[in-house]
């Protein structure tokens, strides 16, 4: 073997060890393992459920607030169909016109449903947060704007646009059980 190929070795070698050695310090050192955990959470501020749920596990209000009639069943028997919890079909409670394509309503226990129900209007519903809400259900109110929900493939690319759940102001993210 000549010397060239000794010296390669031992430059491959020690840098090899030193990888390892970087790569055991930074998982022993690791201050971010429980990011995310609620840990600094200040007193009186919500958990919210950040967990990104299946369909078949979210529970939908279905409301409507445009001066279509039936517009709320219509849209209910679609998220029926894509196996979501539908549990009311009726005209918005709050009796308000909206011109957006839906309006979001939940609170810190339906933040990840929420989340995922925006990708149905490809992002282009808005959210309205109420941090005292207690239960986990979401109210989709439909607005002026709505055509028609998003097909599989255009939700999946608008979960991938809209990235993980966050949790909204003055709330920390609820700790993932494990």
């Amino acid at each position: 073997m000549s010397f060239a190929r000794v010296r390669a070795l031992v430059v491959v070698g020690l840098l090899a060890i030193f990888a390892l050695v970087f790569a055991v310090v930074a998982l022993v050192k690791d201050t971010q393992s429980d990011a995310g955990a609620a840990k600094g959470c200040p007193a009186g501020w919500p958990l919210a459920d950040v967990t990104l749920r299946e369909s078949k596990d979210v529970k939908i209000n279905v409301y409507n607030a445009t001066a279509t009639a039936g517009q709320a069943a219509s849209v209910a028997d679609d998220f029926r169909n894509r196996k979501f919890q539908v549990k009311k079909a009726a005209n918005d409670p709050q009796k308000r016109s909206v011109d957006e394509v839906a309006v979001l309503r939940y609170g810190p226990k339906g933040v990840g449903s929420a989340h995922l129900l925006r990708a149905y209007f490809l992002n282009q519903a808005v959210y309205e947060y109420d941090a005292k809400r207690e239960d986990d259900i979401v109210d989709v109110v439909i607005g002026n704007s709505f055509q028609q929900l998003a097909t599989t493939t255009e939700v999946n690319q608008s979960l991938g646009d809209l990235g993980s759940p966050q949790a909204p102001e003055n709330s920390c993210p609820a700790p993932v059980d494990k």
